[in-house]
């Protein structure tokens, strides 16, 4: 049995997640909340700027499955069982230590995120809690993209997904269940000890898919997708030069400035902002009529007269006080 055949063992792992609610299948509209300096920006450097998992408004993003599914996997008696032996369950936890040492001390800084929000396609206003959350408080705009013109690479670095959303109490769930189904696995399968390695590698990867993309359920109303780098699978560090860092009001953060442009083994090859961008709203404190001319006249300066056609005004009736 080579490697790929013990990794594909674990695959039960994944059985919970919804074939519906997959990128290639569901291929929706996705909405990024900004202001408009940030689409100034993303239009004169044909940037988009990945923020790291730690840095962002979930206190608990990565930490809480990444650390109490570290506590569930070495504390598991089911996995003990399953390794037979004392030595062999020993072996086991050395390798998953290894694996959480190597995302905490090398990866886990470089991982990147880039957050949108599920958009309907009759929608030219967005969403009032979005704006007042990401959108400058009505004053920013909602750059909406259509991933039916994204063509996902299996080996590309980087993976789009939908966030799943639950209680605490239910995601400790979760990875109470999830290493119980690996112990049955590994119970019944022939893996030498010179390759349990390759076991824990597949639990730990389980976990960290499931820490990077679910939150707590007082976010649901975000309706959140991710584009999630993970540096682990940039094999050939494609992406290693865009690695860069921002200093705003939080202090200085690492961020991954992702060009838009094809990327062999990365991106499809005709990758491009134009193609990629929906519409642009804009946002219901600022929608007004000269506000409108003015967005027209950024586009044209900054070589996006393309976009024109694509700008909307939001029209809720909100006005932001203070």
């Amino acid at each position: 049995m080579d490697d790929a055949a013990i990794v594909q063992l674990f695959a039960p792992l994944y059985d919970d997640l919804r074939r519906d609610d997959a990128f290639d299948v569901k291929k929706p509209l996705l909405a990024h909340y900004t202001t408009v300096q940030v689409l100034e920006k993303i239009l004169t450097t044909n940037e988009l700027w990945f923020s790291n998992p730690l840095f962002m408004n979930d206190l608990e993003e990565v930490r809480f499955g990444i650390l109490q599914g570290n506590e569930q996997a070495m504390q598991s008696q089911d996995i003990a069982q399953a390794c037979q032996t004392r030595e062999r369950a020993q072996l086991f936890r050395q390798w998953f230590v290894h694996y959480f040492g190597e995302f905490d001390m090398h990866h886990l800084l470089n991982t990147y995120v880039f957050c949108m929000s599920e958009h309907d396609v009759s929608d030219n206003d967005g969403l009032l809690s979005m704006w007042r959350g990401y959108g400058a408080n009505g004053n920013g705009v909602a750059i909406v993209f259509d991933t039916a013109q994204i063509n996902a690479l299996e080996s590309s670095p980087l993976i789009i997904a939908k966030v799943a959303y639950a209680t605490t109490e239910v995601r400790m769930e979760w990875l109470k269940n999830v290493v119980v189904k690996f112990a049955a696995v590994l119970s019944r399968s022939n893996i030498p000890d010179e390759r349990l390695g390759l076991a824990a590698f597949s639990l730990f990867e389980r976990i960290k898919l499931f820490a990077l993309f679910s939150k707590h359920h007082g976010f649901k109303e975000e309706r959140e997708w991710r584009v999630v780098y993970m540096p682990n699978r940039d094999v050939g560090q494609k992406l290693a030069p865009m690695f860069n860092y921002a200093i705003g009001d939080r202090g200085i953060e690492p961020k991954l400035r992702f060009k838009v442009l094809p990327m062999d083994g990365v991106t499809a090859s005709d990758l491009s902002l134009t193609k990629i961008i929906e519409r642009i709203i804009l946002g219901p404190t600022i929608s007004s009529p000269l506000a409108i001319r003015t967005v027209h006249r950024m586009f044209d300066l900054l070589n996006h007269a393309g976009l024109n056609p694509k700008l909307r005004a939001s029209t809720i009736p909100f006005r932001a006080i203070g």
